[in-house]
């Protein structure tokens, strides 16, 4: 089944495909309020940043995200600065849905900056990645208290997030053309634009899902986030990544336990992978403790995204 292009509000659209062995951007398009950036179209791996019009969502905002990474292909997505959500005093929907589907030893690692949620804010965020096997995923998802320096510190109404993948996606080939190539491109890869039919593959293999609400101002107790400004879950997961998340569970087993510590590191393993879980004072303390787990990125993606980003 391949997505229709409606050209609604607040779409976007993502794919890369591996030709003449070179990760290659087959389909990019995106309508206001979303942009979408490749400065990287092509190599071993595609990069691509998405942003909005006026740097985040307003009030109604809804915006959708469709990834499709190509059998062996790779792939970096990341946002150009932290995603802004802006202040709803009446509460109107906004937020923001990703759908990701990598087929058969495909790598992408998706790594948007952090969500700042403004004063009286509300947000809801869902993503949801499939699978097929040897396909690799790092999964960033992360978010601040908000606009610290203008006295604002979770002072949202209201934010959520939900994190979902599932594995064992069996990718069905495109119908021939008939012109020899699959997909009209001639040289067997597939046509841009098609996703799989929507019924669910064979497993969940992983769930997160974070909701804050900031009535009462709970959220600001020590029983709530504490000092913590800034909240950030790492995810490595597939078989090609299961040495590289083994690393980063015992780099993370051997952070030493400091009372009252500024930064606090968390590990736990997941079916063929493992999660990081990160929580700091600063926003820039998450950021530099989150790298040094992932230099490993540079052989995968040839080159650090981070370190070129501006």
């Amino acid at each position: 089944m391949g997505i229709t292009r409606n050209f609604e509000r607040g779409q976007a659209e993502l794919e890369v495909t591996k030709v003449f062995q070179e990760s290659t951007l087959t389909s990019a398009y995106a309508t206001s309020p979303m942009k979408l950036l490749t400065p990287r179209s092509r190599g071993l791996s595609v990069w691509s940043y998405t942003s909005s019009f006026g740097g985040g969502l307003v009030a109604g905002d809804q915006t959708h995200f469709e990834v499709r990474i190509r059998r062996a292909a790779r792939c970096f997505v990341g946002t150009q600065s932290a995603t802004k959500i802006y202040r709803n005093p009446a509460r109107q929907p906004c937020g923001h849905v990703t759908r990701a589907v990598l087929e058969e030893d495909s790598f992408l690692a998706f790594m948007p900056s952090p969500v700042q949620p403004f004063a009286d804010s509300c947000y809801a965020q869902k993503q949801t990645f499939y699978l097929a096997p040897g396909a690799g995923l790092v999964l960033l998802d992360s978010f601040t208290a908000g606009r610290m320096a203008c006295g604002e510190r979770w002072a949202f109404a209201q934010f959520s997030s939900r994190n979902e993948v599932f594995a064992g996606l069996a990718v069905s080939p495109p119908a021939s053309d008939g012109t020899g190539g699959v997909g009209g491109n001639g040289d067997g890869s597939a046509t841009p634009g098609s996703l799989p039919a929507e019924h669910p593959p064979a497993r969940r293999v992983f769930l997160d899902s974070v909701w804050l609400h900031g009535r009462d101002n709970s959220l600001n107790s020590p029983h709530g986030t504490g000092r913590m400004n800034c909240f950030a879950m790492l995810l490595l997961l597939g078989a090609s990544l299961r040495e590289r998340a083994g690393e980063l569970l015992a780099i993370a087993g051997r952070k030493p336990v400091t009372p009252r510590a500024s930064l606090l590191v968390s590990a736990s393993p997941v079916a063929e992978g493992a999660v990081l879980r990160l929580a700091g004072e600063r926003a820039d303390q998450v950021e530099a403790e989150l790298h040094r787990y992932l230099g490993f990125l540079s052989g995968w993606l040839g080159d650090l995204p981070w370190l070129r980003q501006w």
